[in-house]
């Protein structure tokens, strides 16, 4: 990648006479080879608590190793704080060289405002870039253009504590499990003294949001949005209608008392360990979080299976949740600077490699032309392929597609329309009036 382009850089130079304060962004570049490894700078959802973060260090560790090159590895975990942090970086010129970031809506302000670079450009210059992935699989922003190169997927659907069920006489979920079912096995896991919904209500409700939209409408309209009208006014449609309920049958859970008693205070963190610890019989959640259980509960694995969200109305059990979300985008920072460039393909390139990518997925769909080839699933693993693989339908997260502000609005209303501050029309209504700005 590097030495058949080091004489291209000599006479870009020349040409362009490397003038200080210039337009670069239509510019190609090539480089010589530093003396001393380019340091880079990376921002991931990789933080301390996410499951796959060993996995992440180890990959940096053996790019560093193979380029001489420096990683500044500024990741956190992913919650809707750090989505605005991110964002706030890019508006203040914070940025870092090489982003692991969410492909949809989230990501159209830094596209719009051409702080990253798409996958077409860059192939101006590196042709191979991403060329081991599956175009179609490839998020398209709203521009047309691609900018965000896949890591895996995700999905989301049902944990289950098969201790806290055998101890309360509750049968572990199957495929035909439904709402009225789920409802009366709840209030008997809450007379056990169990909790039997582990959520934190203000750090991490959509993943209850999202299956409870998919419960009042089906998984084929799932992705519909309700709108607002010109005066602000939420327009009654199905899309509104199954919203509106979702919020409502949330509200429901939380007065039954459900959920943890500090459910509107408590971090993911905290709820998540109810459940590791036997203290919590089900937690809805994603793939990410198998990762998680088994490196902070690893001996109660044994008790945790991957199982299907209750149904309800014409929604089957076996109909869940999931897609490719996030991938790595290079900014438009590292992309006009030669040496940030060259490294930053070679990060983004050696870390969504078959091999390497191999090693982050267990369960998770991918994007590779060669698929993944994960070895050794532990039990926790092997339930949530085998749940996976019985599963009719997935649809990708409906919240993906409304804007980051209507997102945000949306999950924080969550808590006053539980506690009746609020009610779910208004809420609804809220966050449509900032997703149509």
């Amino acid at each position: 990648m590097k030495k058949g382009l080091a004489a291209l850089l000599i006479l870009a130079m020349l040409l362009t006479g490397g003038c200080a304060g210039e337009d670069l962004s239509e510019t190609v570049y090539s480089r010589t080879e530093p003396e001393e490894g380019v340091e880079i700078t990376v921002v991931t959802s990789y933080g301390g608590d996410d499951g796959s973060r060993s996995d992440f260090e180890a990959a940096v560790a053996a790019y560093e190793a193979a380029t001489g090159n420096r990683v500044i590895d500024n990741s956190a975990t992913s919650n809707e704080g750090w989505k605005a942090k991110v964002l706030a970086d890019f508006e203040t010129g914070s940025e870092p060289d090489v982003l692991f970031f969410f492909t949809n809506a989230d990501a159209e302000p830094i596209i719009n405002a051409r702080r990253v670079v798409s996958i077409e450009e860059i192939r101006e210059v590196y042709p191979d870039y991403a060329g081991n992935m599956k175009q179609s699989m490839l998020a398209q922003a709203a521009n047309g253009k691609h900018y965000a190169v896949p890591a895996y997927g995700y999905w989301e659907n049902l944990f289950v504590n098969t201790a806290v069920l055998e101890s309360c006489g509750v049968a572990v979920p199957g495929e035909d499990y439904t709402w009225e079912q789920f409802l009366t096995d709840c209030e008997t896991i809450k007379d056990k003294g169990y909790v039997p919904i582990a959520c934190s209500l203000v750090e991490v409700p959509h993943y209850v949001f999202e299956f409870a939209v998919m419960n009042n409408g089906t998984a084929e309209n799932h992705l519909q949005v309700p709108r607002v009208n010109a005066q602000g006014e939420l327009v009654d449609n199905q899309a509104a209608r199954k919203w509106v309920a979702a919020l409502n049958d949330i509200k429901d859970l939380y007065q039954r008392g459900f959920f943890p008693e500090n459910t509107l205070t408590a971090s993911d963190a905290e709820t998540s360990a109810l459940f590791g610890e036997g203290k919590a019989a089900f937690l809805i959640d994603g793939s990410w979080q198998v990762g998680s259980l088994t490196q902070r509960y690893g001996e109660n694995l044994k008790n945790m299976v991957v199982r299907y969200v209750p149904a309800k109305g014409e929604r089957k059990a076996t109909e869940a949740i999931g897609g490719i979300s996030m991938g790595y985008f290079i900014t438009r920072r590292a992309w006009n600077d030669p040496e940030q460039r060259e490294a930053a393909v070679e990060f983004v390139s050696m870390l969504t490699s078959d091999e390497m990518l191999s090693s982050f997925v267990r369960t998770e769909v991918t994007a590779l032309k060669n698929g993944a080839d994960p070895v050794g699933l532990n039990t926790l693993e092997q339930s949530a392929a085998e749940t996976n693989a019985n599963l009719t339908y997935v649809s990708p997260a409906v919240q993906d597609t409304i804007s980051a502000q209507a997102k945000s609005d949306l999950f924080a209303n969550i808590q006053n329309v539980v506690t009746g501050a609020m009610t779910a029309e208004e809420a609804v209504t809220s966050a449509m009036e900032r997703n149509r700005s």
